[in-house]
């Protein structure tokens, strides 16, 4: 005999369970997270009724006595609704919560449904611990309005940002199905421990850098890619998300603000970022692209450290390993992508971001790069000369000055006068001899 979900937990949700409202909200879970159809939840509903008792057994129960739900799914909804119910607060007018689905240091991401298009969205909630500080509050919005800003197949679109009438902070977004790549290269069991072939990767890059390149048309740096904040949909489709961190490059009040502070992940900062300089471009995003890909394509960040300020000091000063050195299998053209964008002057790196996705999609057909190009250059022939391996093809001038030996007729006139000293040496010899 099958144990009912209220049998395997105990008779203390019993009551719980058998409550009109929470048999209503655990029917429209289940419907909405696909696990079970309306009509399968009506036709439990119309057994409940034609019971004697109609609160003997639970909706909940039902469904898992007609094999629509598993014991284990009907627990972990029951869960979900339990949960929702103890914690405060669901009060945004026109969306309906079904789940939560993330989890940071600053809010909570839940699954809902748009009840005007009847459609699925994320809703990220910042905590309300948070509402005590304004800067939270403030950065929380100025990443709803720059992601209103665009609008792009591979950016996560913006619907609505603003404050439940219980004010709780909410920002409503395109809802993606997919996995960031963080998740799909953890190790099990945390994620699935996934290598990227470097096709794959160079299709995300493509897709991230043509994003990049949106946004950076309308003044906006994002300062914070990394693989935790792009998305992959089962399709292969790549998301960047999370402009928590976003910018825009004229605005210079909040530069000022900033100035001296590292705003980033230490992973994938750039070296300006970590110097906290007021004059932050699009050059930064390259960077952290790079060093993205360079994660992608070798299974680790391109740094690695026992703190973040060990990482960060060695995006200042440790030279890169090239990415193709440490994946042999990997082309040298994507490991000259990946030295262009994260070199660490700025002014040596991709100078728009263009530049980087014509390379990416040149490497991705198998051809060269145009733009990035690790050719013999002046630095490793100035490293070869300093060693005193090559040979020196151009005179000296302090060696080779102007001299009158140099001269074709004195040269003549110097063989003549020596022939002639010759010969007068050989007649001597020969008096000589006639005398003897």
């Amino acid at each position: 005999m099958s144990r009912t979900p209220n049998q395997a937990s105990g008779s203390s949700d019993k009551s719980v369970l058998s409550s009109s409202s929470l048999d209503t909200e655990v029917g429209k879970l289940a419907v909405d997270i696909g696990l079970v159809t309306r009509t399968e939840v009506d036709f439990c509903r119309e057994q409940q009724k034609q019971a004697s008792d109609p609160n003997a057994r639970s909706l909940t129960d039902l469904l898992v006595e007609n094999n629509f739900l598993t014991v284990n799914q009907a627990k972990r909804i029951r869960q979900v609704v339990i949960d929702g119910k103890s914690t405060r607060g669901w009060n945004i007018p026109g969306y309906e919560r079904i789940k939560e689905i993330g989890k940071g240091a600053m809010a909570k991401v839940y699954l809902a449904r748009q009840v005007s298009l009847n459609r699925r969205v994320a809703v990220k909630i910042l905590p309300e611990k948070s509402n005590e500080n304004r800067d939270f509050v403030e950065r929380f919005y100025k990443e709803g309005q720059a992601a209103a800003k665009l609008s792009h197949n591979n950016i996560v679109q913006a619907i609505d940002v603003g404050e439940s009438p219980d004010g709780l902070h909410f920002f409503v977004m395109e809802y993606i199905e997919g996995k960031t790549l963080y998740d799909l290269m953890a190790p099990p069991p945390a994620g699935e421990g996934k290598s990227f072939s470097e096709a794959e990767a160079l299709d995300i890059g493509i897709q991230m850098a043509d994003a990049l390149a949106h946004a950076h048309h309308r003044g906006l740096i994002h300062r914070d890619v990394k693989p935790k904040n792009i998305i992959l949909t089962p399709q292969g489709v790549a998301k960047l998300t999370d402009l928590g961190l976003a910018r825009q490059i004229d605005d210079k009040r909040a530069a000022d603000m900033e100035a001296g502070k590292a705003y980033g992940t230490p992973y994938y900062i750039s070296p300006e970022q970590i110097r906290g300089d007021v004059d932050i471009d699009f050059r930064a995003d390259v960077y952290s692209l790079g060093a993205t890909l360079y994660h992608l394509v070798t299974g680790k960040p391109p740094f690695e450290g026992e703190t973040p300020s060990a990482v960060m000091h060695q995006h200042l000063k440790q030279p890169l390993v090239p990415a193709d050195h440490v994946n042999t299998a990997l082309s040298a053209g994507v490991g000259e992508i990946i030295d262009v964008a994260m070199a660490k002057r700025r002014e040596d790196r991709y100078q728009a971001t263009e530049q980087m996705l014509e390379d990416l999609r040149l490497v991705r057909k198998n051809e060269p790069p145009r733009y990035a190009r690790r050719a013999v250059d002046l630095e490793s022939l100035a490293k070869i000369e300093e060693t005193g391996k090559t040979v020196d093809l151009v005179p000296n001038p302090a060696l080779h000055h102007d001299s009158p030996w140099s001269s074709p007729l004195v040269m003549r006139l110097a063989w003549a006068l020596g022939v002639a000293v010759f010969c007068d040496i050989i007649l001597v010899i020969l008096l000589i001899l006639l005398h003897k």
